[in-house]
């Protein structure tokens, strides 16, 4: 199984990478691993996480206030969003439309 990510979810990866260095050197570096990590574990176990529809989980990234949302399309784990855990769903959940 491999992971991909949406090009909205890689905007949002970046971009809260780029506010993570921006307050903390190397923070931004501990932020996009965590992220890995996050996206390994659910390959290894993608149904492990709490489903937020019938077809999306999240899967909280550790040490921060971040979840991957994420769903199962043959033999692929698609991110949908890197959502900060305080912000309005809206604009993932449009995403969650298409499938």
């Amino acid at each position: 199984m491999r992971v991909r990510f949406l090009a909205p979810a890689r905007s949002e990866l970046k971009e809260a990478t780029a506010y993570y260095n921006k307050n903390e050197r190397e923070l931004g570096l501990r932020f996009s691993h965590a992220v890995k990590r996050a996206a390994s574990s659910i390959v290894q176990h993608p149904l492990a996480w709490p489903s937020i529809s019938e077809v999306t989980r999240h899967c909280q990234v550790r040490g921060f206030p971040y979840s991957l949302i994420y769903h199962l399309e043959f033999n692929e784990v698609v991110i949908v969003a890197v959502m900060h855990n305080k912000r309005e769903p809206q604009p993932w959940h449009e995403r969650l439309l298409k499938f």
